[in-house]
């Protein structure tokens, strides 16, 4: 290692050339990085709910659909409905959008004097507005089952402005366009904006807005902490400037290779940022402890020392980040411990190669190690925190070990009073507008998560369309369905306006006759395929909880078993069967990528340490601090989500590092000296001083996130700070008082 350090300084000005060369060119790819919000396109394409649903959103619109709910006292006044028309109207005429259901544009079927009528409910030319007309109105809408919840909510207090996209408009421009024109024109009614166009730009929005508030924020405490612990501007700027390097260089790469940032991915910075300082923090405290003269010779000591120990945390950590590539339903979540563990391999790697050839390029003259010394001694920390630390350790090692033990078990209870949540409204603040407009549509519009039921087979089949009315009678009687829709509601409408009830035709060429009246209508695009051999019933699920969509789908599994033939072959899908994967996924997940890391670490430390009993000690503190982690999140309430899954092997990954550096630093003293106290005296003075100040930076990196506008990132910031707590406290108690017991019969015997 100390020939390996001294290749380091031999190059250094190279090394650092190459590293300012490749920060400029990758720092010029970013502006190429773009943010995907949709969490629709992160879904798997080999689950086959996941890949129906796309197909139907696809092919009929489904996903590209937005909507303005528009909510006041009434509805059914004449000013509220120009303000409708207003809006509608202001949609037609925007770049993008294909159509637009309203109250003043969405189809009526009735009977007049000349027959059956086909148009619009009301003339937007010619709008109600004396009493008698809007009552007349108002009772038509709430007598149809088309209208009644649909596009009106039933207490009359809100209505729909529908919009859809077509399949090569950008979803993000048309959503700003359409969010400047409707809050331009001033209406006095209560606005807000739903469905996937809106709430895809707002989250993309909410992303970009963390970003550029919470980087300074979390540089800022960093950099606060980082000076309260070294009392230099080299050591404040050094490990930032590795940080902000690795950061630049990762976002680099994401853009070079196509990838976009995600709502997982976009605190991919703010991790870089808090962990990125670590491995620098560890040199230069290992520098600064080295008593040399010569800068030369106190570099290569140093570096021949640190170098190991902050390969093996580097690694540990990105197994951690790695382990989420294994069973991680959602892509994004793979990308994120792609390319977190490609930054996290990035500041090891400058912290190792560019720090030492900054020190040693531009701080060539090494200060007095008398004066050194004595600085340490009289530092707070040191004679405050560590000594006292020391002394507890050695004295009370069983009163710790029994202490540790007690959280534990009453942890193990907590854990079972984990909840997992994949319901979207939960990701918004309270009082967040989006937040808003998911309970109005939750609570008026019967939910906001779509359900297919798509039905191969002709279309203008009495017996397919007799399966689809089946179908929606049996969906009804689901507490969680309040509405439905499709062809055949508008083949029985069209039944019961000529006189003949609300049933289907037994005659397919009666039925031709009757789709004549309906082609040219924008809505048959929602409901059929062009050579109308698909079609799909529309609704939506009410309830967010995750047991009543697992019973939603076995209720309908069971359904389509029964009635599914050759001639008419029924599949489903819709949100709430993604949910009840990813659901199952975000326990999968866990387990599968938390059980993968602890294991490579347990391999991977005994291998390079040269011992499996050092890489099962490794493992104790962290495994026991991330117990403790689960049952702070049971009595807390705080749900397993698409954020919060990543918590644990996040905090083996870096929590490991503490002890890492814990037991390498016990071996090498320990060996030379065979003296227990003398080896607790090093670790605790030397390392526990470089993991405070690490966990302190690293722990306020994380609490920044407590400010995103996201609730779950809100969360995994909280939890990521607690079990660095956890796991430094693990490290420099729990970790020493094993290595006092497993040792002292060495001491004995030597």
């Amino acid at each position: 290692m100390e020939k390996f350090a001294q290749v380091i300084l031999k190059f250094r000005w190279i090394i650092i050339i190459v590293v300012i060369m490749l920060t400029a060119f990758l720092a010029y790819q970013i502006k190429s990085l773009n943010i995907n919000s949709d969490i629709i396109s992160s879904l798997p394409d080999d689950d086959p709910d996941a890949l129906l649903f796309k197909k139907i959103g696809e092919q009929f619109g489904g996903f590209e659909m937005g909507m303005i709910i528009l909510e006041t006292e009434n509805i059914f006044q004449g000013e509220v409905l120009e303000h409708i028309r207003q809006i509608t109207d202001s949609l037609k005429m925007t770049d993008g959008i294909s159509s637009v259901t309203s109250l003043t544009s969405i189809i009526d079927i009735r009977g007049g004097e000349y027959g059956i009528e086909i148009g619009e409910l009301v003339d937007e030319y010619d709008l109600p507005d004396t009493p008698e007309e809007l009552i007349n109105l108002r009772d038509r809408v709430l007598s149809k089952e088309m209208y009644r919840g649909v596009i009106v909510s039933e207490d009359e207090t809100a209505t729909l402005i529908i919009f859809t996209l077509p399949d090569d408009a950008d979803a993000k421009d048309v959503a700003t366009k359409v969010k400047e024109k409707v809050n331009s024109l001033d209406l006095p009614e209560n606005i807000y904006f739903s469905g996937s166009p809106m709430m895809v730009t707002y989250i993309a929005e909410l992303i970009s807005d963390d970003l550029k508030r919470l980087i300074p924020l979390a540089f800022l405490l960093i950099s606060f902490i980082l000076f309260l612990g070294f009392r230099t501007i080299r050591g404040v700027l050094l490990p930032l400037l590795t940080a902000v390097i690795a950061i630049i260089w990762t976002l680099g790469i994401m853009s070079l290779s196509g990838y976009k940032v995600s709502m997982i991915s976009n605190n991919i910075p703010i991790i870089l940022l808090a962990i990125g300082s670590a491995y620098t923090i560890h040199v230069l405290n290992r520098i600064n402890q080295c008593k040399e003269k010569d800068r030369e010779k106190a570099l290569r000591l140093a570096l021949s020392y640190i170098i190991v120990p902050v390969i093996l945390a580097a690694l540990t950590t990105i197994i951690g980040f790695i382990s989420f590539v294994f069973g991680a339903y959602l892509s994004m979540i793979r990308d994120f411990g792609i390319f977190t563990a490609l930054g996290t391999f990035f500041t090891a790697i400058l912290s190792i190669f560019f720090v030492p050839a900054i020190i040693s390029a531009l701080y060539r003259n090494a200060k007095d190690p008398a004066k050194q010394d004595k600085k340490y001694r009289k530092s707070i920390l040191s004679n405050n925190v560590l000594a006292p630390l020391k002394k507890l350790l050695f004295l009370h090692p069983k009163y710790i070990l029994f202490t540790w033990s007690i959280l534990i078990l009453l942890s193990i209870g907590g854990t079972f009073m984990i909840k997992r949540s994949v319901n979207i409204q939960e990701y918004f603040r309270k009082g967040n507008p989006t937040r808003i407009a998911e309970e109005i549509m939750t609570e008026k519009f019967g939910g906001s998560k779509p359900i297919f039921v798509l039905f191969k087979g002709d279309m203008q089949s009495p017996a397919v369309l007799q399966t689809m009315i089946k179908t929606e009678k049996y969906m009804k009687e689901s507490p969680d369905i309040t509405s439905t829709q499709s062809i055949a509601d508008l083949i029985k409408e069209i039944m019961y306006v000529i006189g003949e009830g609300k049933t289907i035709p037994d005659e397919k060429d009666k039925i031709e006759q009757l789709w004549f009246l309906l082609e040219g209508n924008d809505i048959m695009s929602k409901f059929v395929n062009e050579d109308l051999s698909e079609g799909i019933i529309l609704s939506k699920f009410v309830s967010p909880d995750n047991e009543a969509k697992k019973e939603f789908s076995d209720y309908m599994n069971k359904f389509i078993e029964e009635n599914s033939t050759e001639d008419c072959l029924i599949e489903i899908t819709g949100m709430p069967f993604v949910d009840v994967t990813m659901d199952r996924s975000l326990l999968y997940s866990q387990l599968g990528s938390l059980s993968i890391a602890i294991i490579f670490v347990i391999i991977i430390v005994g291998l390079i340490l040269g011992s499996f009993k050092s890489g099962m000690y490794s493992t104790i503190p962290i495994v026991a601090s991330i117990i403790i982690l689960f049952g702070f999140m049971g009595v807390a309430g705080i749900s397993l989500n698409i954020a919060t899954v990543l918590v644990a092997s996040v905090a083996l990954g870096i929590g490991i590092d503490y002890s890492i550096h814990i037991i390498s630093h016990f071996n090498d003293s320990f060996n030379k000296t065979g003296d227990i106290q003398k080896a607790l005296e090093d670790i605790i003075m030397i390392s526990g001083k470089a993991i405070l100040i690490n966990v302190s930076s690293v722990a306020v990196g994380f609490l920044v996130l407590l400010f995103s506008e996201m609730v779950p990132l809100q969360y995994f910031g909280l939890l990521i700070a607690l079990s660095m707590v956890g796991s430094s406290l693990g490290a420099l108690t729990l970790l020493p008082v094993i290595l006092i017991l497993v040792n002292r019969k060495r001491q004995v015997v030597n």
